[in-house]
């Protein structure tokens, strides 16, 4: 019961963390900021893209880490026990 609890409750603050709304950040340093602003003035389009790259780049360490450990559980977890009482003896001893 108290793993049906626990799965439900990892359910629910998932699917609240995924569905609230927020803001949208972009992390930069001084220099890609000021080269980035300084780009978007003249109507260039590279100071987005520097934001989606930043973004891509910090979105890969947590995508390797989700696939190596996915790859872990599948490989690693219990093997379901396949118990045949038809062919052991009983002993009332």
């Amino acid at each position: 019961m108290k793993k049906v609890l626990k799965i439900v409750g990892l359910l629910l603050f998932l699917t609240v963390a995924t569905v609230s709304p927020i803001k949208q950040l972009y992390a930069q340093c001084a220099m890609c900021t000021l080269n980035a602003d300084q780009s978007v003035k003249d109507g260039n389009s590279q100071g987005k893209g520097l934001n989606k790259g930043i973004l891509f780049l910090l979105a890969m360490p947590y995508l390797a880490v989700g696939v190596v450990g996915y790859i872990w559980y599948k490989k690693y977890r219990r093997k379901q026990v396949d118990v045949n009482f038809k062919h052991d003896p009983i002993n009332l001893n």
